[in-house]
């Protein structure tokens, strides 16, 4: 049985390549640049992650090069895997990874070529609320999904990684207080290990209950706050608690600042910069939980998760937050530290500041009635 795997870099690709592998599948790992993986740098993120496995260099943007590149597999293809997704979330990027290159891959598999039985999409439990260019562009794909009869198909959801509520051990290890939006417990989650995870997103390719479906899938917690999270953190750290309370307007403030300098100098950077915080302020107001036992799978803990990665280290694919900075800021500076970040990136970037009378008119548009 052949499994294509688009994504095979990224973060849940790469344990849906093991897994894959380890499922004694023929498995094919798409990868934009081989040196990615075979440079010294790649054999440091990857080390024998694709082991078992053929990987092939292709452009998943290029539809026509995907398509030949699917035709070629020696082994008719069973299943396409696709864990694609944009590493920013911005407009042009999100439609040009989450929807483009993504439906890329579902007519590369609808081509008589390739011959594809079945689809699965690593989607995301927030396009259920979705009010970010990310979650639109993936819902734009997956209705496409749906409307195809070529294919049967699988959407998966989960409702976070290990590695996004990670990002803060560095932090709090070099002596930073944790930082939480508004008391703590403004959102709950239950993420799912990547490793169980992937198990899931391969049952989907023999469990007929899947087929067809969009499922959402946790991990086994109960809910979870970010204050318990940061109790476990520093359970796992062996250190006591100390926590710096953020208010969650300052994402507000933050994106007020840059969608106002964008729209008055229609910079798409600043534009940019403006969706960038939306997705900050997205995660850190809205829940990533399903509390349907239907829709939790797997027995890796958050706390199992904090402990490992204490005492080996983190993930390589782990990112840092910027909380440490923020934490620094607010715990030295409470004010200012709500309007830090913006008057620090036009004070290095005066070029892209507007003028004050420039910036007078273009507050008058948001603040007349």
């Amino acid at each position: 049985m052949t499994v294509v795997i688009a994504g095979a870099t990224g973060y849940i690709g790469k344990a849906v390549v093991a897994e894959s592998v380890k499922r004694g599948y023929n498995t094919v790992a798409l990868v934009r640049s081989l040196d990615k993986i075979f440079s010294d740098e790649g054999q440091r993120l990857y080390g024998e992650t694709f082991k078992g496995a053929k990987v092939v260099q292709v452009d998943v943007s290029d539809a026509d090069e995907l398509t030949k590149c699917m035709s070629s597999i020696d082994i008719p293809v069973d299943t396409i895997v696709s864990c694609l997704a944009s590493p920013v979330g911005t407009k042009k990027e999100a439609y040009a990874i989450d929807y483009q290159a993504t439906l890329n891959c579902l007519n590369a598999g609808r081509n008589s070529g390739a011959n594809a039985r079945h689809f699965i999409l690593l989607s995301a439990f927030c396009c259920r609320r979705p009010l970010l260019q990310l979650q639109q562009a993936k819902l734009k794909f997956e209705a496409e999904l749906a409307a195809q009869n070529d294919l049967t198909w699988s959407v998966v959801r989960p409702t976070a990684f290990f590695k996004s509520v990670s990002g803060q051990l560095e932090g709090i290890q070099n002596g930073n207080p944790y930082v939480l939006f508004g008391d703590g417990a403004v959102t709950r989650c239950n993420p799912i290990a990547e490793s169980e995870l992937a198990e899931y997103i391969l049952n989907c390719m023999t469990d007929e209950s899947k087929c067809n479906r969009i499922m959402n899938i946790g991990g086994p917690d109960e809910p979870l706050t970010n204050k318990m999270l940061g109790d476990m953190m520093h359970k796992a750290a062996g250190l006591e608690p100390r926590y710096v309370y953020a208010p969650t307007w300052i994402f507000d403030s933050i994106i007020n600042t840059f969608q106002v300098f964008a729209t008055l100098t229609k910079n798409q950077f600043l534009e940019d910069a403006a969706e960038y915080a939306r997705i900050g302020k997205y995660y850190a107001v809205e829940d990533m939980l399903t509390t349907d036992p239907e829709e939790k799978y797997g027995t890796i803990t958050m706390q199992d998760h904090y402990n490992k990665i204490a005492n080996q280290g983190q993930d390589p694919f782990t990112p840092i937050r910027a909380t440490a900075f923020i934490g620094k800021a607010i715990d030295a500076f409470p004010i200012i530290g709500a309007i830090g970040i913006p008057a620090t990136f036009f004070a290095t970037h005066p070029e892209l500041a507007p003028t004050p009378t420039s910036l007078q008119i273009a507050l008058s548009g948001f603040l007349s009635p």
